[in-house]
């Protein structure tokens, strides 16, 4: 471990040299000698100080952001040469899109956990571009995310299906409409959907233009529970998972919208940077892929 490396991502993450001392076990002035030795080899400051915090100046934001990928490599380096003798154990960092991560992930987890105990999952959630970053960044393990996403820097492995549906809310007009419904009819609705940089909003997208439609009410909310609320409420309509949906569909507060042409699918991906992976990571994986997909309604089972 690089131990200058670590000593300045505390300090420039606390914003102060006492609290960096007490997280790092050492004295204040130990940190900055570190920090000392770190500008001199650099050749310029790194840290702006005043009396009541410490900042990171330009050069510093460079410092501190591949001092993150280094030590996040490792630490995995170190995982990977530990898994070499021992048993399916120890950290695993998984980052999910929010459809996967909030509605998918527990179960493989419940199951992952009661077989391997010994691993210690740390789960981050998020857009599938922020996820994506992350495992560029070393500072994941592994990633899920959702549609077609595309890196040259990343291992993809697509692994699901998922059926997407244009939902509204039960007292929403469209829900008292039989039989199928025309993409047309939809395209002077309020379209509720994510923010850019979600798999969900790229399904949305596609979808728009599969149907050849080009909604001129958009609302855009960064919460899929908060699409949910806002289309049971009557706000709009929107374009969601059916793993997102399934409770509201039971409690009959989200109806599904036959509409000619739908529902959509798109893939669920593994996305990882290197061949090289601990037990813990393949067994997650592993898992992952083993979950089984009915081909009609394209839903784990």
């Amino acid at each position: 471990m690089d131990q200058p490396l670590l000593v300045f991502i505390t300090v420039a993450e606390k914003r102060n040299f006492s609290r960096a001392a007490e997280e790092l076990h050492m004295t204040q002035p130990a940190v900055s000698q570190y920090i000392q030795a770190l500008e001199r080899d650099f050749g310029t400051r790194l840290l702006e100080r005043n009396n009541k915090y410490v900042g990171l100046n330009k050069a510093g934001e460079i410092v501190y952001h591949h001092a993150k990928e280094i030590l996040g490599l490792y630490s995995k380096m170190q995982r990977l040469i530990d898994d070499t003798t021992n048993k399916t154990s120890g950290p695993l960092t998984i980052g999910a899109s929010y459809t996967f991560g909030e509605y998918v992930l527990p179960r493989i987890m419940v199951k992952m956990l009661d077989q391997y105990p010994l691993v210690k999952p740390n789960i981050s959630i998020g857009n599938t571009k922020e996820i994506a970053e992350l495992v560029l960044q070393n500072q994941l393990d592994v990633g899920i995310v959702e549609g077609e996403f595309k890196s040259k820097k990343l291992i993809i492995e697509p692994f699901a299906k998922d059926t997407m549906y244009v939902v509204v809310g039960r007292q929403h007009p469209l829900a008292k409409v039989e039989g199928e419904i025309k993409p047309s009819e939809l395209k002077d609705e309020t379209w509720i959907v994510r923010e850019d940089g979600s798999g969900t909003r790229d399904a949305s997208e596609a979808m728009f233009r599969l149907l050849a439609i080009d909604p001129a009410n958009l609302m855009e909310f960064g919460s899929i529970q908060l699409i949910k609320e806002s289309v049971e409420a009557g706000i709009g309509i929107s374009m969601l998972s059916h793993w997102a949906i399934r409770k509201e569909l039971s409690m009959g507060v989200l109806q599904i919208l036959n509409v000619q042409g739908l529902p959509f699918t798109r893939e669920f991906s593994i996305v990882t940077t290197s061949p090289f992976r601990t037990k813990a990571l393949d067994t997650f994986i592993d898992m992952v892929r083993k979950e089984r997909i009915d081909k009609d309604t394209a839903e784990f089972q």
